[in-house]
């Protein structure tokens, strides 16, 4: 009888529903939304053409003449020699010549010395000469000794300036194009993800993710695969090495590592201040990396390994400046 008793009174009460609240993640307007993606661009964009016109590898711009300006080769391919161009003004009376200067990197060489070969075009000359193939890795250093319109001129115009080319290996467009993308797509997304930070964390969770996962492809998969083509091995940063351009990669990996470790992979979860505070450091880190010039330190043929008889594969070096 007992237990019928309980049995009806456990009928007639109320059954508990156990609620979980959670906060709403408000979606910013389209207007909010696209500033946010043009401010991410732009930031982007100024950080990749900083580091690639401040690089060792991006052709130095020197001024011949009002409206002629040079852009003479700092990066070649070590299937062929590197041609060297330097425009000129000039006329068949009075038409410019050159000498090309150039010796082996950090060595006691010599200049040798290559006439330029004048090339008219329609209202100038193209003054050329071709600098020897060197090994992957192995670099030049050289100048140009030039009379244009009678008067005698340098380039670089201080006597102890030099350009300096590095030669590498062909890297396949396969390896090479998506990589390259991907960082673009990365850096992209990375400023998106700092921006989202500070102003709409709506879809920070997910912006930081999918700037991780383009950091990991194109990053940490191609750009060792690129390396090795490029210079014979795959990762010459920390700790086997002192290349600037691997070490900036494992550091802003490691900063977006640690910030999606920080903010998890719930999306529905509202981002916490912890969580905002550490993806915006992430995006400061890789702005920071990104002024970097690109390929500094980088991987450097030993010529006087070589000239010991060692194979110049194994006579490269990281780190140097």
């Amino acid at each position: 009888m007992e237990e019928n008793t309980n049995s009806a009174s456990s009928e007639t009460e109320p059954s508990k529903e156990v609620t979980v609240e959670t906060t709403p993640i408000i979606k910013p307007g389209l207007f909010k939304r696209s500033v946010l993606w043009f401010l991410a661009f732009l930031l982007a964009a100024s950080a990749m053409n900083y580091q690639r016109e401040t690089g060792p590898t991006y052709p130095m711009k020197i001024r011949v003449e009002d409206g002629i300006t040079a852009e003479l080769i700092r990066t070649h391919e070590s299937t062929a020699d590197a041609i060297v161009e330097l425009p000129a003004p000039g006329n068949k009376e009075n038409k410019p010549s050159a000498s090309l200067y150039y010796k082996r990197y950090r060595t006691s060489d010599e200049f040798t010395s290559v006439p330029m070969k004048a090339v008219e075009e329609d209202s100038h000359y193209i003054l050329e000469a071709a600098l020897p193939k060197q090994p992957a890795a192995g670099k030049l250093e050289y100048y140009i000794d030039a009379t244009i319109e009678g008067q005698k001129r340098r380039f670089p115009d201080q006597a102890d300036d030099y350009i300096l080319i590095r030669f590498k290996d062909p890297v396949p467009d396969g390896v090479l194009f998506p990589h390259i993308m991907l960082m673009i797509f990365s850096i992209l997304l990375g400023m998106r993800s700092g921006l989202a930070a500070l102003f709409a964390p709506y879809n920070m969770r997910q912006l930081a993710w999918v700037t991780l996962c383009g950091m990991t492809v194109g990053g940490m998969i191609l750009g060792p695969l690129v390396q090795k083509y490029a210079f014979g091995e795959y990762w010459t940063g920390f700790p086997l090495g002192g290349d600037w351009t691997d070490n900036k990669m494992l550091f802003m990996f490691l900063a977006w590592v640690f910030a999606c470790s920080v903010i998890g992979l719930n999306p529905f979860k509202k981002p916490t201040a912890t969580g905002r505070t550490v993806v915006f450091l992430a995006a400061i880190v890789m702005t920071v990396c990104y002024l970097i010039p690109h390929s500094m330190g980088g991987s450097e043929l030993d010529y006087s390994q070589v000239d010991q008889g060692i194979d110049p594969s194994e006579a490269i070096k990281t780190g140097r400046q």
